[in-house]
Formats: structure tokens, C-alpha cells, sequence
């Protein structure tokens, strides 16, 4: 078994709308059907008994070792605590080769889980020995590193169930939410509202209790120290229990309180200071441990935080009291679970020693032994949820301190008896105000009722009923995208909208060109959704972004197919019939959003079908209103847009909307049906969109299809009193439809300049000249500089076998390069003639033409 061309497929896709592993999986010899190797289904159960079924119950013949990868991956993934529930497997035409697809969850979680379970199918194989532990651990460990934290994730799911679309910016916990200039950006439970000067303030301790004592917050007496002995002498000041923190700490981190001896003192002062080089002392209140959690100038959550604790059985030491606590599967290292585990370390050690006890001591039973005073969860604390205990003053106070230092989302720590009664009555105070709170305690209590904090989030973030979403347009198809990709751009633009762009000549922001090259893909896609001055986006999207990475989106609010058509990339990536290309395409029709609508040519067979998995509405357009497709839907008082009379025209039940041909310059006065076909479908989705009627004239009206505005195009130009037109036109379709528009233009004679794309199949590349030496008096066939793939002069001998096919063409030509073939056409026109330069290189090509015309 040989695994190769391994892929991730970070959005909806060809085969789900999940996140997914693909993987190309040659299988030789008996591989093909496992039933073939003797004993490895028993071999493999043994290994791995809870792989589950190799195919579906009731199912016949034989199982490829690629059906087992494909379930192992998918079941290693679910032993291991990770979501997931799609896989599939498929034979290409290539005997013995498989596409294998599985969901993920994190993406180097399903690339580890692919690994694994080759590891397992080869030792099922060979008979070899598999640890079925250590790989599940490997699994779990990567994906408690990969996934979000706890607080992060309930503000990430919270967005979610809103439908706010999230991205993760780092593999850390920053993150995206919405859209382009919709977007909010967050790090654990931190905003793009949180300043950072207010975190520096909730950093400095000391700092802090200015601020809040100047707010009139109660708060411990205390006093920053020098060293050990200042600290003392502040002890003894202050007087005796007394708490020890760094002074600009974080998380609990080097925090003691209770301290209540010299002894105890020094090794609370060295854990502070091995955190902070400013350590403080401060009056240690007593009480209960209490985080209130303030967002946006509410307490959403209140938590009793209890500290770390055992309680004796008279039968097992501390330490294996705390073993036993700790093996609590609720409990981890990190945070990634609702607790930590505790830590025996010199803190604790100091406390247990107050207590009169050893890690080796065994309490007596029903005693409760304390291994810190900081009840901090981060150091094996617990929690309680008290939110319905807050009073309204001691909520104030805490809403009063968040305020003071400025922070959208504070953790407020209290000390007092009881929630139940102001602060002041009971002699309590807050202790601490924390940037970027831990939200465990309130999502996942020890005790008591979880709390959506995450959802109060997000809740603050977001007006009510925002998704933060911005327009988003999809457009695929084989030939016109690009072209109805800017009309459309154009439309939102006269809407006042700005507008990021992503077509195969760049990326384009509000009409400036951010990057070049072909950037029809989902990276590029994605860019433009970051960008935070993107008020509607438009893309292109084209075949191979959706296989070898899937959308760059989960949904869209109009998908456009403009057709599906022969030599688009056939007999690569395994689409070999229009059939496969057809399903490739539709993939944007399939993530339109409920609410949204598939624009779709009725004239098109393949793209009709695609009505059927449109979950949202459908138009459909077409120049012909009496095709069968076409009349049916208007029938049904269906939204449509066809040509009648000179006029695109719009109607859905009774209502109608015009447009006449000759005030769409795209067009030349509907004499190019081609790019009447991209004006409808362009039309069609500002009207999906909801435009104004009025910006959509104006719009078509003042959109120039030139080399500025839609460059490589039909892009026509005046040479000498010949008219030269330069086009990206490169498959059979493409060429039909030029003809079909040239065949509109009167011309003495007619020349045109074509190479190949040497990616196409032979017949693609031979048939564009075979239509083409039916339709021009001259052809100039060149050599690129890049064949992709193809020996020297291969490509050339494919055009000519096309030509040799053509009735109408008597002359022809042959030279290298691109621009030495423009010019020898160029040196052949004459007042009255017509000359296609179908090009390659579309920027360098253009600016060419340009300044020879210029030169002229």
C-alpha cells in the first residue's frame, strides 16, 4: 500500500461540507481485497478491537486495504475523544488506486490519525506488534494541544450557534470572528476592545488597589517589599495572616496565602519571586474565595473557588490521597479540562507543615488537609457556581472595579464570607482584577449550575441578530467567471460597498490590486476575508482550489454557475468526464445558504441539475425565455432573466425589470453573446443580492470591459485601422463562443495567434484549432515559454493536427514566443482586417499590445 498526495481540505469540499483528510491510496496485489491475506481481518481486530464494521451491514465483495485506512483513521480519531463522523472511500479508473477521504476535527490530528493507521494496517498484514494505547495517547495529547482552549472555545461556539463564521489566526487562541470590516478579533477570553493598557494595569498589583481604592472598592491593606526581610517587617506592620503574591503575576501563579510564621514566609516569598523580581504583602482577608466574571459591564457568573484539598480515609498517605484525586479524568496538566491536577510542591509542602502533616502522613479519616490557600483552579482548586448568591452591591463593586481599570471582560476576585450581603458589612474586599479571566469555573463547575459565558460574550461583541457576515458571491463555471466575477464586484461598488475581489488575475480590494497571478483559489479567498476594509466579497472559484483544498467559506449568499464545458482541466486530479467536472462546480451551489440563491444557466444541462441541491432559492437565466427550463420556472412565478426585444429582462410573478442591450457596453449592443450571458448572470445576482434597480443600470451602464477593467477579456483594440482583439480564451468552449461573437464582426480578413496550454488533453488542444481554422483566413501558432509537462514541440504538433482538420484556414505560421508572434500578426493586418490574440501571459501580454499599438 503506498499512500500519497495527502490533502487537507479545510472547507466545505467534493465529498462533505466537513473539514477532511484526502489521500490518494495505491493498492497492489491481494490489497485490493483483504479477504485475499490471510487472517487480517482477525489480526487487525485483535489490534484494534473497536475499529467497528469495513463496510456497510448487508453489503457484498471485496475490501480494499484502502476501506480499512479509510475506517481505521475515522475510528483511531473517535477512540481518541475527537468528533467526527464522515469518511468515504472511492476507486478511481487507475485499477487498484483509491481516493480515501475522513473527517477531522484538527487538521494534524487527522494527519497523525492517516500515519497511525497505516501503522496498523501494515502490522495487521505482516503480523506484527501495534500498541493500541500509545497511539491512542499520541492521538489525545496532539488534540488537547491542537483544539481551543475551554475559553476560547465557548466564545468560538457561541459564535457559531449565532452563525458567525470564525477563523483561527494562530494555532494558539487567537481567533477571527465574522467577516472582513465585520469582524472581531479574540485570544482566550481578551478582545480587540481589551486595551492593552488596561491589562498592564490588572498586571501591576499595586497599581490596581490605587485605582480601585480611589473608586471607593474595598480592598487589602499592603505594600510592595525590597526583599525577604522588607517583607517581614511589612508582616509584622501589617500584621499577621498575611498573603504573598507577585506583584505583576497572573493565574495564581506564586500566590500564598494564610502566611502565617517567618518560616512560611520565606518560601512563599521565593515562589513569589521566582514569578515576579516585585513581590507584595498584603492583609490577608478571611473568607471565602470568590471570581465574579464581569462582560461589558455585567456580572455574568460568580464562582466559589475552594483550594486545593484531600480528605483522609485513615487508610492512604497524603500523597496517595492527592494520586487518587488526581486521577480524576476531569482533571489534566493543562487547562484543557474542567480542573488541574495538584501539584505537591514547595507550597504545598509549607502548608501541609503548618498542618502538622508529610506527604507521607495519613490523615485521620474525615480531616480535611489543605495543600494551598489560593483557591485558584490553575492550581488544583475547585469551584462552586454562585451566581444566583451575588448581591446587587457586591455586583456593583465588582462592575465598579472592571470599570476602574477599563476591561471589557474582567475577572474580579473576592474575598468574603458570603455573597449573600454587601462587601463592607462583612469586612471583605476584592483581592484582585484579572485581564483575560479563566472562564473553566463558570463553563464546567465542580458544583452547581454552568453558565453561558461565552455566549454573554459574544452577546457583547455583537449586536443582537448580527452574524457579522458581509455579502459573499461565488461564482464557478468553465468560461465567463472572471469577467461576471467584476460586473458583479462593480455592482456592489456603485452600491457603495467596498469590495474584495478574487479573480485568476489577482486579489483586488476596493479596486486596487493587492496581488497579481492567479488567485482564483481559496487562499487568496481567504486574505480577502481577513482584510478588515472588505464591505462585500465576490470570487472566483475555480476547480482546482475546490479539490485541492475546498472553500475558502462555509456558505454563500449567491452561488453563480456560469457552464460547464469540455477541456476545462479534463484527465486531471481524476475528473475525467464533464460528468465529474459538473460535481466539482456545483460544490458552491451546494454551500448557498438557506436564505440565499443559486444563480444558474438554464441552456446548460449540467448546470440545471444543480437546481436540486441549492438548499436556498434558484434563478435561472437564459437569452431563450421559451426554453423549457426557462418557461417552466417563469410558469411557476420563479425569478428569471432572459433577452426580449433588445433587453435583458428580469421577472419573477408579475413584477419586471428591463435593461436595454445598447446601454450595456459589455455587450457591443448584445452583438457578443457570450457577454450578454455573463451581463444576465451578473444581473441576476445583484438582484439575488437586493440592489437597488437603479445601481444595477448604472452599473452595467458604466462597467468598460477593457484591459483596466477586465484585462485578457475581449479586450478590443484599433490598430492601424484593423481591429485587434486579445482574449484568455483557452478551451474548445471558449474559442466557440469567440467565434461565435467574431462571426458578428465584419472583417476583410481574419488572422489569429494561439499556442496551447500543455495541461489540456491531446483532443482539447487539437480541437481549439480545428474550430479555429474553420473560422480565420490565417493562423499563427507560437511556442510559450512553459509547456507544464509537455516535450518540446508536442504542443505545436497537436495544433496542427487540428488544423489539419479545418476547411477554411490557407495560411499558416509558426514561431516561438508570444510577443514575436504578436508581431509577425501585427506586421500582417491591413485597414479592415481582424486579428484574435489569444493570449498567455495576460499582464506582460497586454502591456505588449499596448505599446505597439502606442508605437503605431
Amino acid at each position: 500500500m503506498e499512500v500519497s498526495r495527502i490533502r487537507a481540505l479545510r472547507g466545505p469540499n467534493l465529498w462533505s461540507r466537513n473539514t477532511a483528510i484526502e489521500a490518494i491510496v495505491a493498492c497492489s496485489g491481494t490489497e485490493s481485497c483483504i479477504s485475499e491475506i490471510p487472517d487480517f481481518e482477525v489480526r487487525l481486530r485483535a489490534r484494534f478491537p473497536e475499529i467497528g464494521y469495513l463496510q456497510p451491514a448487508g453489503h457484498e465483495g471485496g475490501v480494499s486495504i484502502a476501506h480499512v485506512l479509510e475506517v481505521a483513521a475515522l475510528s483511531l480519531q473517535k477512540q481518541a475523544g475527537c468528533i467526527v463522523t464522515f469518511s468515504r472511500t472511492v476507486q478511481t479508473i487507475e485499477k487498484g488506486t483509491y481516493q480515501v477521504v475522513f473527517e477531522y476535527g484538527e487538521e494534524a490530528v487527522g494527519r497523525l490519525a492517516l500515519e497511525i493507521a497505516q501503522e496498523l494496517c501494515l502490522a495487521a498484514k505482516e503480523d506484527a506488534p501495534f500498541d493500541l494505547d500509545a497511539a491512542l495517547n499520541r492521538l489525545r495529547e496532539l488534540d488537547e494541544d491542537e483544539r481551543l482552549g475551554p475559553s476560547t472555545g465557548s466564545i468560538v461556539y457561541a459564535a457559531l450557534a449565532r452563525g458567525i463564521p470564525y477563523r483561527r489566526l494562530t494555532s494558539g487562541s487567537m481567533v477571527q470572528l465574522g467577516w472582513g470590516s465585520k469582524q472581531r478579533r479574540i485570544q482566550a477570553a481578551e478582545t480587540d476592545g481589551t486595551s492593552a493598557i488596561a491589562q498592564s494595569i490588572a498586571q501591576d498589583k499595586e497599581l490596581t488597589k490605587k485605582l480601585l481604592d480611589a473608586a471607593g472598592v474595598p480592598i487589602p491593606f499592603g505594600r510592595p517589599v525590597q526583599d525577604e526581610e522588607d517583607a517581614w517587617a511589612a508582616a509584622l506592620e501589617i500584621g499577621l495572616p498575611i498573603v504573598v503574591k507577585p506583584q505583576d503575576g497572573n493565574q495564581g501563579k506564586g500566590v500564598t496565602v494564610n502566611v502565617v510564621s517567618r518560616e512560611h514566609l520565606r518560601i512563599a516569598y521565593a515562589a513569589a519571586e521566582a514569578v515576579s523580581s516585585s513581590v507584595m504583602i498584603e492583609r490577608y482577608l478571611p473568607g471565602h474565595d470568590y471570581r465574579l466574571l464581569v462582560v461589558g459591564g455585567k456580572v455574568v457568573a460568580a464562582a466559589r473557588r475552594d483550594p486545593p484539598q484531600v480528605i483522609g480515609d485513615g487508610v492512604h498517605s497524603v500523597r496517595e490521597l492527592v494520586d487518587i484525586v488526581n486521577s480524576d479524568p476531569r482533571r489534566s496538566e493543562g487547562h484543557a479540562t474542567a480542573l488541574t491536577k495538584i501539584r505537591l510542591d514547595t507550597i504545598a509542602l509549607a502548608r501541609l507543615d503548618i498542618q502538622g502533616f508529610s506527604v507521607d502522613s495519613i490523615p485521620p479519616k474525615g480531616s480535611r488537609v489543605i495543600l494551598r490557600n489560593n483557591a485558584n483552579l490553575s492550581t488544583g482548586g475547585s469551584a462552586t457556581d454562585v451566581t444566583d448568591d451575588v448581591h446587587a452591591e457586591v455586583a456593583a463593586r465588582a462592575v465598579a472595579a472592571a470599570q476602574m481599570i477599563d476591561l471589557d471582560i474582567c475577572g474580579v476576585d473576592v474575598v468574603c464570607d458570603s455573597l449573600l450581603k454587601p462587601l463592607e458589612e462583612q469586612g471583605g474586599g476584592v483581592i484582585e482584577v484579572n485581564a483575560a479571566p479563566g472562564l473553566r469555573m463558570h463553563l464546567q463547575p465542580s458544583y452547581g449550575k454552568a453558565r453561558a459565558v461565552g455566549e454573554a460574550i459574544v452577546s457583547s461583541m455583537f449586536n443582537a441578530g448580527d452574524n457579522a457576515r458581509i455579502p459573499l458571491v461565488a461564482v464557478s463555471g468553465t468560461n465567463g467567471k472572471t469577467t461576471t466575477v467584476r460586473l458583479i464586484a462593480h455592482l456592489l461598488g456603485q452600491n457603495g460597498l467596498r469590495v474584495g475581489m478574487t479573480n485568476s488575475d489577482g486579489v483586488y480590494i476596493d479596486g486596487q490590486r493587492i496581488d497579481s497571478g492567479d488567485c482564483s483559489g481559496p487562499k487568496s479567498a481567504r486574505n480577502v476575508l481577513l482584510h478588515p476594509d472588505v464591505d462585500a466579497a465576490v470570487f472566483e472559484t475555480a476547480r482546482g482550489g475546490v479539490l485541492r483544498e475546498g472553500l475558502a467559506f462555509d456558505r454563500c449568499d449567491v452561488a453563480v454557475v456560469t457552464n460547464i464545458g469540455i477541456g476545462d482541466h479534463l484527465g486531471l486530479n481524476y475528473i475525467h468526464t464533464v460528468d465529474d467536472l459538473a460535481v466539482v462546480k456545483r460544490v458552491v451551489v451546494q454551500n448557498v445558504t438557506p436564505t440565499g440563491t443559486a444563480v444558474l444557466n438554464a441552456a446548460d444541462p449540467m448546470v440545471v441539475k444543480m437546481a436540486g441541491v441549492c438548499p436556498g432559492a434558484v434563478t435561472f437565466f437564459a437569452s431563450d425565455l421559451h426554453h423549457p427550463v426557462m418557461a417552466t420556472h417563469r410558469a411557476k412565478g420563479l425569478p428569471v432573466v432572459y433577452v426580449e426585444g433588445g433587453e435583458i429582462v428580469a421577472a419573477e410573478g408579475a413584477m419586471e425589470q428591463r435593461i436595454a442591450l445598447q446601454n450595456i457596453p459589455l455587450t457591443r449592443n448584445g452583438t457578443i453573446g457570450f457577454q450578454v450571458e455573463n451581463a444576465m448572470a451578473a444581473i441576476a445576482a445583484g438582484w439575488a443580492l437586493g440592489l437597488d434597480w437603479k445601481l444595477i443600470r448604472a452599473g452595467v451602464a458604466t462597467f468598460i470591459n477593457d484591459a483596466a477593467t477586465a484585462p485578457g477579456r475581449f479586450n478590443v483594440y484599433d490598430y492601424r485601422g484593423a481591429t485587434l482583439i486579445a482574449d484568455y480564451g483557452h478551451n474548445p468552449d471558449a474559442i466557440l463562443a469567440l467565434v461565435s461573437a467574431i462571426d458578428n464582426m465584419p472583417a476583410k480578413r481574419r488572422i489569429v495567434v494561439i499556442s496551447g496550454a500543455g495541461d489540456r488533453r491531446d483532443v482539447d488542444i487539437s480541437q481549439q484549432t480545428e474550430i479555429l481554422g474553420n473560422a480565420f483566413d490565417e493562423v499563427i501558432l507560437y511556442q510559450d515559454q512553459c509547456q507544464r509537462g509537455r516535450a518540446d514541440g508536442e504542443v505545436l504538433s497537436l495544433l496542427r493536427q487540428g488544423l489539419a482538420k479545418a476547411t477554411r484556414t490557407k495560411v499558416v505560421e509558426e514561431i516561438r514566443g508570444e510577443f514575436p508572434a504578436t508581431d509577425l500578426a501585427l506586421s500582417h493586418l491591413a485597414p479592415g482586417d481582424l486579428c484574435l490574440i489569444l493570449i498567455d501571459q495576460v499582464d506582460e501580454a497586454l502591456a505588449y499590445i499596448e505599446k505597439r499599438i502606442a508605437e503605431a
